[in-house]
């Protein structure tokens, strides 16, 4: 925290989201510098606004290999950032306890032994909050990518204007998503 402070400036605004991810407002001017030197001293940075946000992840409370922290870093590497019609949550639980509540998010991750499950919709806020719905499941490590791909990548095509996810997902079936990550 010490390195980011000294990097962003005294000036800029840091706020924490529930997610465990910082947002940064610093002057446009040195924006493209303070992202350089953030991403020097290793940290991660992604632009704000109607793009994938980084993948919300659970603590891994069984280890980093069992519960799978690096299919986890690659997931995250693949999908963090991309122009969406809204902002698109992509949450990844180790195991089926989904600490990082998975079933809320737009797009859920469970690894369950060595193969993992997707479920789309969930929906935490609001009066019509609403649990995801399983889209896929006995998924391998290698498939996991370029499923949440062509789900993010349908979603972008096929998308009214501002089209939230969920409404997206009940908009066109759970069916006709299921057919697209089976090509």
């Amino acid at each position: 925290m010490a390195k980011i402070g000294s990097i962003v400036g005294s000036n800029a605004k840091i706020e924490m989201t529930p997610f465990k991810q910082l947002y940064v407002e610093v002057p446009f001017d040195r924006r493209d510098l303070i992202q350089e030197e953030l991403e020097r001293a290793g940290l991660e940075v992604y632009p704000a606004g109607f793009l994938t946000k980084s993948l919300i992840a659970c603590n891994f409370c069984k280890g980093a290999e069992d519960a799978g922290l690096e299919t986890a870093r690659k997931l995250n590497q693949a999908i963090a950032g991309i122009e969406t019609p809204t902002p698109l949550k992509i949450g990844y639980a180790g195991c089926a306890l989904g600490t990082s509540e998975p079933l809320l998010k737009d797009i859920g991750v469970v690894k369950m032994k060595d193969m993992f499950d997707i479920y789309i919709g969930g929906e935490p806020k609001g009066l019509k909050t609403a649990i995801a719905q399983k889209l896929v499941s006995g998924l391998t490590e290698d498939r996991l990518v370029p499923v949440i791909r062509k789900i993010i990548d349908f979603y972008i095509a096929n998308a009214k204007g501002k089209e939230k996810f969920r409404k997206f997902v009940e908009r066109v079936s759970l069916e006709q998503l299921q057919q697209i990550t089976q090509s």
